[in-house]
């Protein structure tokens, strides 16, 4: 018998004090170096984008992979990767902590195009309003003080 899965994450992360470091001419060189990451823990990374103080993931996670060892990877090896090659002169870090949103089959291409939309989405919603929203639209209770 063989093994079947569908486990679909939405992740979200900001760099650190949402310092606006992420330059768009340089934010495809991060994703593809992210893809390489996640494919390298047998994962699937379906769709990236950001804009300059945050990203959104969207993957098929591996079921022997651990969602906080992998994000903890991408986290290590992309913020060394930047700072080794000084893509983004003014990044220091990525924040602590992500928000990460299980997500069903059906799901998958709206969130797709809404990542796709990030920066559109950002002309009109702060990425702290966002946050909130989607905390909130999954049901997750937070302490405003650990948003910031």
């Amino acid at each position: 018998m063989s093994t079947y899965t569908q486990i679909y994450y939405h992740i979200v992360f900001s760099t650190k004090n949402r310092q606006p470091s992420l330059t768009k001419e340089c934010r495809p060189k991060l994703f593809k170096y992210i893809w390489g990451i996640v494919n390298n823990k047998k994962c699937r990374l379906i769709r990236i984008n950001g804009v300059e103080d945050h990203l959104h993931i969207l993957i098929s996670l591996h079921p022997s992979i651990a969602l906080a060892d992998l994000l903890r990877n991408v986290k290590a090896f992309s913020s060394k990767w930047i700072k080794q090659n000084k893509i983004f002169p003014c990044f220091t870090n990525w924040q602590d902590g992500y928000a990460a949103f299980t997500l069903s089959f059906d799901e998958v291409n709206s969130v797709i195009e809404y990542i796709i939309n990030q920066e559109q989405h950002h002309y009109r919603k702060s990425f702290l309003d966002e946050y909130k929203t989607l905390l909130i639209q999954a049901g997750i209770q937070f302490d405003p003080k650990y948003l910031l």
